[in-house]
């Protein structure tokens, strides 16, 4: 009877393998409809033709011939259409290269250093350091993450000079290996886009980076502030437009964040989750709009797409800056709201993203599931997409464990689609903006990128925001020629890491 009633609670796994097999049908009839219609076609004119005599053709001919002025007025409408469109069309956009900055083994930090700093800072009470350990437990973080300098003394360095050096040295770090890596020199950069959510001195970064590599006087420089963990897709998307109106340029975008001067020393539950989750990081990338420089570059920007969710008062206020309540302390806090924000805006997001990237077959599955539910009120579940059909790598912001967990299973993604977005939040922890390179270097250190792949990086932000970009591979990256800060580590990854639900603040 027991054997019965398990049996019974089983799925159908052969009504399931031949669901796949219908859908994987459904996608190549859809997908390559065209060309099964244009082969009958042209066996019918093939067969047509070939019961045409010598008359006929000649027949054919003197019905066709054109006057010599009206091939002369053709010609020159055809020149002329076809320069307004070479003058109009975007511009292609290459990333180079890019490089992540990986901090010296003196800069590690265990969950038993972080805990013994927490516990020896003297400004957390008991309940805040037991709730801070728990984060920490939850947080998919390894042993092998990096804490600044500044943070990792008692009492801790956290003047405006410490914050200072820190940034510089990951930015400088990241540029000078990208520069290395290209050989590129600093004065043919044309564009400059830097992002730092919370630390923004004065002079600002991109004035720090001008003035340590002596860039050029007439150089298009950018500090984008504020804008939180999905700035660095904001920075590709400002350098994408900047080199469609500026031909022949460099563009160097920069990504990172600060925790020195960002860390919250006091008691409010909503802010301490930040302080344990962010880590040392940052990236430099290097975009090129010149066309020689297509055979050397590794990928091809194919799309941006970026959602503001600012209007709406609960998307605004989900992550918010400020005073805690006893006016104590700086700090970041976190609206219960989170995870509801981060999904509307994610849905409005591939809302936006999948006519310009999915297979047609998808797209009819989504607008009759669409019709049905709005039009003729069929209660019927909205048809999420497949998009492992649009893309074969997902770089998804590593911004903790319960984000990553919630994204696999709506977009219905696997363990080795999730992996790089994993294994970096597990080796790097979250480094806010940087952390999709992270995720696209860990790709390209275990040998995955092949031609004509294509990887969707996707990342949410204060605001509420929630941004895109499509990245084509012009090339199969080899990974014993990279320079990579996984290079040296990735056999020891993946390591197991398991999913957890999401942590309440």
């Amino acid at each position: 009877m027991a054997t019965t009633t398990e049996n019974k609670n089983l799925p159908n796994f052969f009504l399931s393998v031949r669901l796949k097999y219908v859908k994987l049908g459904y996608h190549y009839l859809i997908s390559n409809a065209f060309y099964m219609f244009l082969v009958p076609l042209l066996v019918v004119v093939i067969t047509h033709l070939s019961t045409l005599t010598v008359d006929d053709f000649i027949k054919l001919q003197e019905n066709l011939k054109l006057s010599f002025v009206t091939t002369i007025l053709c010609s020159v409408a055809f020149v002329f259409t076809s320069t307004i469109y070479l003058m109009s069309r975007p511009r292609k956009v290459y990333m180079v290269d890019f490089a992540c900055y990986k901090p010296e083994p003196a800069r590690l930090c265990t969950k038993e250093y972080f805990m013994d700093i927490v516990q020896r800072a003297g400004t957390f009470t008991e309940e805040s350091i037991a709730f801070k350990k728990k984060i920490l437990e939850r947080s998919g973080f390894g042993q092998m993450t990096y804490g600044p300098e500044g943070l990792m003394q008692i009492p801790h360095r956290r003047s405006m000079s410490d914050a200072r050096k820190e940034t510089e040295t990951v930015i400088v770090g990241a540029i000078d290996e990208l520069l290395a890596k290209t050989g590129v020199k600093p004065r043919d950069i044309g564009i400059l886009v830097v992002n730092s959510s919370l630390f923004n001195p004065t002079p600002s970064l991109s004035a720090m980076i001008v003035n340590r590599y002596k860039l050029r006087g007439n150089i298009l420089s950018y500090n984008l502030g504020g804008m939180g963990c999905s700035a660095g897709l904001i920075s590709i998307d400002l350098a994408k437009h900047l080199l469609q109106v500026h031909p022949n340029s460099y563009a160097l975008v920069v990504s990172t964040e600060n925790i020195t001067f960002n860390w919250y020393e006091g008691n409010e539950r909503s802010m301490l989750v930040t302080n344990c989750l962010f880590r040392v990081g940052g990236a430099a990338i290097l975009l090129s709009n010149r066309s020689s420089d297509r055979r050397r570059s590794k990928y091809q920007l194919v799309h941006t797409i970026r959602t503001h969710k600012g209007a709406d008062d609960n998307c605004y206020n989900c992550v918010m800056q400020k005073e805690d309540e006893d006016n104590r302390s700086i700090g970041v806090s976190l609206s219960k709201d989170l995870m509801n924000v981060a999904g509307d805006a994610l849905k409005t997001n591939i809302t936006t993203l999948g006519p310009l990237v999915l297979p047609m077959s998808e797209q009819l599955l989504f607008f009759a599931t669409l019709v049905a539910k709005k039009i003729f009120k069929m209660k019927i579940k909205p048809y999420i997409p497949d998009f492992k059909l649009a893309f074969e790598h997902f770089c998804i912001h590593a911004g903790g464990r319960a984000v990553l967990d919630e994204l696999e299973k709506n977009l219905e993604l696997s363990e080795w689609h999730m992996e790089p977005s994993r294994m970096t939040l597990n080796r790097f922890g979250n480094t806010s903006s940087s952390s999709l390179w992270y995720e696209l270097a860990y790709s390209e250190a275990k040998g995955r990128i092949r031609k004509g792949d294509r990887t969707w990086q996707i990342a949410f932000g204060s605001g509420f925001k929630c941004n895109s970009a499509v990245w084509r591979a012009l090339r199969t990256i080899n990974p014993a020629k990279e320079k990579n800060p996984w290079i040296e580590e990735i056999d020891n990854f993946p390591v197991h890491v398991p999913k957890i639900a999401t942590i309440a603040v």
